[in-house]
């Protein structure tokens, strides 16, 4: 039996205050949820954006 080898995905962060998708990345999937101040156009000012998976 060989390993199946865990490939890149895809993942957004969503603004938490407006919930919008405001960003993608790729990354290897395991490990902690993502949380991380970013821009948001909406707002105009940098808010808390959590990873989410569509």
């Amino acid at each position: 039996m060989a390993k199946s080898k865990k490939k890149a995905e895809t993942v957004f962060l969503v603004c938490q205050e407006t919930g919008d998708y405001n960003y993608t990345i790729v990354r290897k999937p395991g490990g902690e949820k993502l949380q991380l101040k970013k821009y948001s156009p909406r707002l105009r000012r940098h808010t808390l954006h959590l990873e989410k998976k569509k």
